[in-house]
């Protein structure tokens, strides 16, 4: 095998509660990257579609991660990666984690697959750490796993994969600015009340029980953010209206998706995600924004390879 071409998701983290530790991977929106053999050791950056992304092997988040993976693992062969970037740099949905993330796969895969995808997680997140200026997994690790994640620590590498309602949809609405996750990390407080972390941790404790229990209700009752999503929450225009006409849909919870602006929501069944989506877009009609409206069921599979050759 010389080339292989893939399908690397995009992804919502945090899911309100879970903070930098909590993700899971979208189904239809990511980008296609093709990974090749080249007789030059290294990787090389060759073409870019969709969006202005640096060639550079150094300050690409795909080529950083894939070389962290051969500082590992020498090769006599080099990579090329090209990469159609669909989802935009952000945009709160993993644009760096589908790009370092689909390059460690294909390399792993083209060197013979030395590794599991949960042993390419802490590869990818040295590109993670060029973009967000901090090496977390909560993107990468829905990416390469499939489903919902918990990532228990980013220091010494410990990830589940949790279990995936059947009956989830997600609702996404991406207002075409661009909020970088170096800046909406530098307005975060370096610490919180006691009274508010404890609520934190029960929502979270109690949103992973859900997901094993597929007890929606209390799902719904867990998808709250008491820590961060009232600080970033000032980023995104009509963020607040947004989340409450979703809610009003019937949707079981809804929040900012990673650090936006992006929001996310999540409904039991396509009807009601549709009607979410028809309430979302009915606030953002009445700015002077361009927007895109996303559904999607939840990825299980992660990335998907569509051709070797």
């Amino acid at each position: 095998m010389n080339q292989i071409e893939l399908f690397a998701p995009a992804s919502v983290a945090n899911v309100s509660c879970g903070f930098d530790v909590l993700g899971f991977c979208l189904d239809p929106i990511g980008d296609i990257m093709r990974i090749s053999k080249t007789t030059t050791p290294g990787v090389i950056i060759g073409k870019i579609a969709g969006q202005d992304l640096p060639t550079d092997p150094l300050k690409n988040v795909a080529s950083v991660a894939g070389l962290a993976l051969l500082k590992e693992h020498s090769s006599e062969f080099g990579f090329q990666i090209d990469i159609d970037k669909k989802i935009k740099p952000g945009s709160g949905i993993g644009s760096s984690a589908a790009s370092a993330a689909g390059a460690v796969f294909g390399i792993n895969e083209l060197l013979g697959a030395p590794y599991s995808k949960k042993e390419l997680i802490r590869f990818a997140m040295e590109g993670e750490a060029i973009a967000s200026g901090a090496a977390h997994a909560d993107n990468l690790a829905p990416v390469l796993l499939g489903g919902f994640t918990l990532v228990r620590s980013n220091k010494i590498l410990d990830v589940i994969k949790l279990p995936n309602p059947k009956e989830l949809v997600a609702t996404i609405i991406h207002p075409k600015i661009e909020l970088k996750t170096l800046h909406s990390r530098a307005i975060l407080k370096t610490t919180i009340p006691l009274n508010k972390a404890i609520e934190q941790w029960g929502n979270l404790g109690a949103l992973v029980s859900a997901l094993y229990t597929e007890d929606y209700e209390l799902l719904s009752r867990s998808i709250q953010d008491k820590v961060i999503e009232p600080y970033r929450a000032m980023l995104i225009p009509k963020f607040e209206e947004t989340r409450q006409a979703a809610l009003n849909a019937g949707a079981l919870g809804s929040g900012i998706s990673g650090s936006g602006p992006s929001i996310f929501a999540l409904s039991k069944g396509i009807q009601v995600a549709k009607k979410v989506g028809l309430e979302m877009e009915a606030i953002y009609k009445d700015l002077d924004l361009d927007y895109q409206l996303h559904l999607s069921k939840i990825n299980t599979e992660g990335i998907k390879v569509l051709n070797r050759s």
